[in-house]
This record gives C-alpha cells, sequence and structure tokens, in this order.
C-alpha cells in the first residue's frame, strides 16, 4: 500500500540531506535536537518499508495509519541514544527499523477505528512526533486547555467551569486567551526548521491520534 504524498520528501532542507548515508544521519540527528531536518529525512527514507509492513499487519487503512505514527514515535525516542556499534550483532539503520517496526507490530493494542481520531493524510508522523515534543514543554494550564479543547472538544464555558472547579478564576474569555496564548507557546516550541517544513501555509494544531 503506498503512502500518501509526503510534504517532508519536496522541501528544500530535506532533499539536500538524501545523499546523507544513514550514520551520518543519525548522528546529525542526535547532536541537533533542536532541528528535525534530520529525523525528516530519516522518515522519508524509511517510510515506505514500515508502512507496508504496518499495513499488513492490521485490518484497515485507518489502525494502519495510527499504528505506523505509534512505530514512529518509539523510532524518535529510541534513536536519541542508539549506538548501533553496540547491538549484537550490529546492525545496520535499516535493520533496526525493521526491528522495532516488529516489535511494535508484535506488541500494538490497537483501539478500534471510531477511537482513532489521526489522519495521516493530514499530519506527518515526524510533525506529529515535534508537535507531542513541543507539548510536554509548555506549561500546565496552557497544555491543559489546549487538551481540552482539541482532544476532548470541550467548548470555552466548559473548559472555564472545569477551571473553576479547580479554584481557579475563570471564564469563557479567559479561556480564549489562553489558547491562543497556548498555540503560540506550541509553535514557538517547535524547531524553526520544523516550521518552515510544515507550517509555512498552515496553522499549528494539537496531535490527537486516539
Amino acid at each position: 500500500m503506498q503512502l500518501p504524498p509526503l510534504p517532508e520528501i519536496g522541501h528544500p532542507k530535506v532533499q539536500a540531506l538524501f545523499q546523507k548515508n544513514d550514520r551520518d544521519l543519525l548522528l546529525l540527528f542526535q547532536r541537533h535536537p533542536d532541528e528535525g531536518q534530520y529525523f525528516a529525512a530519516i522518515f522519508c527514507r524509511y517510510a515506505q518499508v514500515i508502512y507496508t509492513l504496518v499495513t499488513t499487519a492490521t485490518r484497515s487503512p485507518v489502525q494502519a495509519d495510527y499504528l505506523f505514527v505509534r512505530t514512529w514515535e518509539y523510532i524518535f525516542h529510541e534513536m536519541r541514544s542508539l549506538d548501533l556499534r553496540a547491538t549484537v550483532p550490529q546492525l545496520s539503520l535499516q535493520s533496526w527499523l525493521i526491528n522495532v517496526t516488529a516489535m511494535t507490530i508484535n506488541r500494538a493494542d490497537l483501539p478500534s477505528v471510531e477511537d482513532i481520531n489521526y489522519s495521516l493524510a493530514e499530519t506527518s508522523p515526524v510533525l506529529w512526533c515535534y508537535l507531542n515534543q513541543a507539548l510536554g514543554s509548555l506549561p500546565g494550564n496552557l497544555r491543559l486547555v489546549l487538551l481540552l479543547s482539541r482532544t476532548f472538544h470541550w467548548s470555552a464555558a466548559r473548559i472555564a467551569a472545569y477551571l473553576q472547579a479547580e479554584g481557579e478564576r475563570a471564564d469563557a474569555g479567559t479561556v480564549g486567551e489562553l489558547l491562543m496564548e497556548a498555540y503560540r507557546a506550541l509553535e514557538d516550541a517547535l524547531p524553526t526548521d520544523v516550521r518552515e517544513i510544515y507550517l509555512t501555509d498552515r496553522t499549528v494544531g494539537v496531535p490527537t491520534p486516539a
């Protein structure tokens, strides 16, 4: 099964890295955590292989997309400290990625299609990973308001009532201001090149795979 068009594959920052070997891309990703282009280049190189493996192990395209983004989320975190020379036997990056994909497939506990809100066509796994990272860096009140609004689809009035029950002074207008502040903070927390690659012609959103 073919992937939908990847927004990162045609971007000059990512295309400029296509001649680099896997080892160099991995080291650049590890040494420059404030840049997303190296992870995007690795993703472009191996996305189709992993997507093919995932789609053969799932029953629906929606679940395949969910497992695909979850697999790349795991890869994103594990590659930060990955030392292929220390693996026994020593693996290539491609072999490691395939092994990780097989592991996530075997361990997957997939939600029902109705409970999955992630769309691969709308959000690249690379952007989703960096959005999650940025979300985790937000102050607690901004993260809470953003999640209640975007993930649980609460109205401003309902969020205000919840905050009031928690002892906060808030009304619908206050919630609106907090949401605007949260969006600005979320976008500012993204690496500059990630904003350039993915958000030039769109607004930032909150990842909601399930």
